[in-house]
Order: C-alpha cells, then sequence, then structure tokens
C-alpha cells in the first residue's frame, strides 16, 4: 500500500508541470467572440409617420382576436397541428442535446472487467518463459478496473462546442417559435377566407333572386308582345351565370373547411364560424413599433441569429483543433493472474497515472480546410441574418401598405355597391313600367353583384392585412 502511494506522488510530481499549464492557459480563448453584425435598419416603417416603442406584436394572440371562434380554432391548432408538434419534439431533442454539452468539461469514468487466457506456442519464447517460471503452458489474466479520461479545454474547444450546441438548442426553441406564428397566422387567414365565401355564397343566393324576378317579368313582356325571345335567353343566360356561382362558392367552402380542420390536426370537416364576414372587426391600433425591434420580436430572425452564433462557434472549435490538445488519463484496480488472489488486497492493487500533449503535425490539410470552411459558412450566415432582417422589415412595410390603401378601397367599394343598388331599384322600376329594356337591367345587376362580391372581397383583405402585420411583426407566439 505504501508502495502504491509512492508511485501515485511520483505521478503527481512529473504532472505537476501539466497542471500549472492548464492553470495558465485556462482562460484562453481562441476563435472570435460573438458580436451581433450590423444590419439596415430604417428609423421607422415606410408609411409610419412617428415612431413608437409600442407594437401590436406585443399582444397575446386570444387578444388580438376576438372571435371566439377563431379564439377556438387556433388554440386547437396550436395543441394538435403536426407541424408544430414536429418543431416541439425538434426542441425536446435539443434540451437533451444541451444537458449533455453541460458536462463535456468533467472527466469521463468508466468501469471494466475482463478475463483473459493466452495459450502461446511451446517452442516459442514466450512459451519457454511460461513454462520455466510458471510451470504450465498458459497465463491466465484478471482485471477489473476504473478507467478515467480528462482533456483539459486550454484553448476553449469544449466551451465553443458548449457554445454552439446552446445556440442550436435556441434555434430550434425560436424556430418552433416561428412555426406557432405562422401556424396562427394561416388559421386566421383561412377562417376570414371562409367567412368571405360564406357572404359571397348570400350575395350569390340573393341576387339569383332578384335575376329570376327579372326573367318572370321578361317572359310576362314576352307574351305581351314588348320583347322578342332574345330576351328572355339572355336572361335566362344571366340566371345560369349567377346560379353557377352557388356550387363553386360552395366548393370552395369546403375545401377551405378541410384545409382549416388539418391545420388544427383534425380530419376534413365542417367548421364553425363565430361572427360574420362584416362583423368581423378591424383592429384599429395597428401599431408597428420601431424597426430595430424586430431583432428581438421576430422569431425567424432569432432563429437566424442562433445559427450565426453557432457558425461563429463551430468556427473556434476549428481553430482550436490545430492547437495542442492536453489529457490525463488514470487507472486503477485489480489485477491478477491467478482467479483466486485476483481480490487479494492489497497485493492485487494497481494503478496508472499519465497526461499527454498531441499537437497534430500533418492531417493532410485536413484541419486547415475545415477551419476555412467553417469561416466561409460564419460569413454565410452573416449573410443570412442580414437578408432575413430585410425580409422582415419587406413584410411589415407591405402589410402597412395594404392596411393604408384598403381603407381607401373599401371607402370607394361601398359607395360603389350603394350607387349600384340604387341604380337596381331605378332600373327594375323603369323596366316594370316599360321605360328601361331587359339590357340596362341586365347590366345594372351584374354590376351589383360584381361591385358586391368585390366589396366582401376587400373587407377579407383587409381582415388579411391585419393578420400580416402581426405575424410580421413577430406576433402569434405569445
Amino acid at each position: 500500500m505504501n508502495y502504491l502511494s509512492m508511485k501515485t506522488r511520483s505521478s503527481l510530481h512529473y504532472l505537476l508541470p501539466l497542471v500549472i499549464i492548464i492553470v495558465m492557459a485556462a482562460s484562453c480563448k481562441v476563435g472570435q467572440a460573438y458580436k451581433q453584425p450590423e444590419v439596415p435598419l430604417p428609423k421607422e416603417f415606410r408609411t409610419v409617420s412617428t415612431a413608437d416603442t409600442s407594437s401590436i406584436a406585443d399582444v397575446k394572440w386570444n387578444q388580438f382576436f376576438t372571435d371566439t371562434a377563431l379564439q377556438a380554432l387556433i388554440s386547437k391548432g396550436i395543441s394538435y397541428n403536426y407541424d408544430l408538434q414536429i418543431a416541439l419534439k425538434r426542441v425536446a431533442a435539443s434540451v437533451q442535446t444541451l444537458r449533455q454539452a453541460r458536462l463535456l468539461q468533467l472527466p469521463q469514468l468508466s468501469f471494466s472487467v475482463a478475463a483473459q487466457t493466452t495459450n502461446p506456442s511451446n517452442n516459442s519464447l514466450n512459451g519457454l518463459n511460461i513454462g520455466s517460471y510458471i510451470g504450465r503452458q498458459h497465463v491466465e489474466d484478471f482485471n477489473a478496473a476504473f478507467n478515467l479520461s480528462w482533456e483539459a479545454d486550454i484553448w476553449g474547444r469544449i466551451r465553443r462546442q458548449q457554445e454552439a450546441t446552446m445556440a442550436g438548442y435556441l434555434q430550434t426553441y425560436e424556430a418552433s417559435k416561428a412555426v406557432q406564428t405562422q401556424i396562427v397566422a394561416n388559421i386566421a387567414q383561412g377562417y376570414y377566407n371562409l367567412l368571405m365565401l360564406d357572404e359571397q355564397l348570400n350575395i350569390a343566393k340573393k341576387n339569383l333572386l332578384l335575376v329570376d324576378s327579372t326573367l318572370y317579368f321578361t317572359r310576362l313582356q314576352r307574351n305581351a308582345g314588348e320583347v322578342t325571345t332574345l330576351a328572355v335567353q339572355q336572361v335566362e343566360a344571366q340566371k345560369q351565370s349567377t346560379a353557377l356561382l352557388i356550387p363553386q362558392l360552395e366548393q370552395n367552402i369546403a375545401v377551405q373547411e378541410n384545409a382549416l380542420s388539418i391545420l388544427t390536426g383534425s380530419l376534413p370537416g365542417p367548421v364553425e364560424r363565430g361572427k360574420g364576414l362584416f362583423r368581423s372587426e378591424i383592429p384599429q391600433w395597428l401599431t408597428p413599433g420601431i424597426p430595430s425591434a424586430i431583432l428581438s420580436r421576430r422569431p425567424d430572425v432569432r432563429a437566424k441569429e442562433m445559427e450565426l452564433i453557432a457558425a461563429n462557434a463551430k468556427a473556434g472549435i476549428a481553430q482550436a483543433n490545430m492547437y495542442p490538445s492536453l489529457s490525463i488519463t488514470a487507472q486503477g484496480g485489480l489485477n491478477s493472474y491467478l482467479a483466486n488472489n485476483w481480490f487479494n488486497i492489497p497485493a492485487s492493487l494497481f494503478g496508472t497515472l499519465l497526461g499527454s500533449v498531441t499537437q497534430p503535425v500533418f492531417q493532410q490539410r485536413r484541419l486547415k480546410t475545415q477551419l476555412e470552411a467553417a469561416k466561409i459558412q460564419r460569413e454565410q450566415s452573416v449573410l443570412e441574418f442580414r437578408q432575413s432582417v430585410l425580409t422582415a422589415i419587406g413584410e411589415v412595410s407591405d402589410a402597412l401598405v395594404a392596411t393604408e390603401k384598403l381603407k381607401e378601397q373599401k371607402t370607394i367599394a361601398m359607395d360603389q355597391a350603394d350607387t349600384l343598388q340604387l341604380a337596381i331599384k331605378n332600373a327594375r322600376l323603369l323596366f316594370k313600367s316599360g321605360m328601361a329594356n331587359y339590357i340596362e337591367v341586365l347590366s345594372a345587376q351584374a354590376n351589383v353583384l360584381q361591385a358586391e362580391l368585390n366589396l366582401a372581397n376587400i373587407h377579407r383583405l383587409q381582415l388579411s392585412a391585419a393578420v400580416d402585420l402581426y405575424r410580421s411583426l413577430g406576433g402569434g407566439w405569445k
């Protein structure tokens, strides 16, 4: 036992210089420290006259959308949408990887038990020696040992690896939030489109009754000899055109219901509605905030930045691989060439301690190639990050422009619909009194149908623009 202690102290004496090197180099960390790259950001969004730090992106989705039926659909989508569940599984896998990465700087410890028998040739030197010393032609070896290995993180390679793993986890987390914002937006867009189709179906049915009434009076006039059969045929053709819209709209409604069902993780089927299209309120407080907040509010931009942080850390890892590595290994346990002496303590005790420094010399340029490739990947990630910011600013600007211009379109479309409603009333009165021909009535009815369909579409576009603005600012994941 004293002999073993003396050997251990002697080994530690030789390893003392290596320990000093470790302590002195512990603060070394090769590679660049991450710094957020400069990105071109305007002081305010296009069409916004004053910059306000408050933003609708900070509003929770169940407060931004007030329709209870829509709220139920979004809640179901967040719980059961398969794309979001897949993204959350990626986050869960990253959590496990992160937990493992936190332990990288700790030594590795393992336990092994081995039994070996060797039968050398009787004519070999080993065979002759074994026979002379132990009196038999085979030798046995029984070993039970703990094995410990530890690499000193002199150049920060392990710390960079932990940094890359953390960034990878945050990237999957931000990506899952980006998936949720897109799902919330898709469900809202689909729901508003469904309300528009419902409204257009009602408009088509209402106008079909008007055309049918016109057809009835046209037939009366033909029987009285006031118009020809051609007039009746033209009115019938318009009735058929209007009637054709009904099955087309019903088909589109069913398809939209199926799409919404799939978004919520359900089998295709009917979707419950709440408010009608024109009762769905467009938020009036669509404040976008300041452009610089995009960097922290929008999940996909944050995910791109996490990807950049990981690429920067990997470049540091590639650089650290080109420097010497220091590792310490130790082994201790019981060893005997006779089974009955295996656990004879302290005679069977053994221990070894080894410190080594390894410097890559000739690696066929592999390490340098890996470093250059990692640097290029980092530069690529910088460009992708800047592109994501530019795309986000563009999407917000587009949504703001759409919001503003659709208000103007809505005002004009409402006035047009009111004008044409009055025109069709006058045309029908004049037609019945014989002061207007059927062509004027048909023209008025076609115009009012198109105007009402267009008005419903513009109102849906207004709702969609509000959803686009909410999503493009990063709203929907809270």
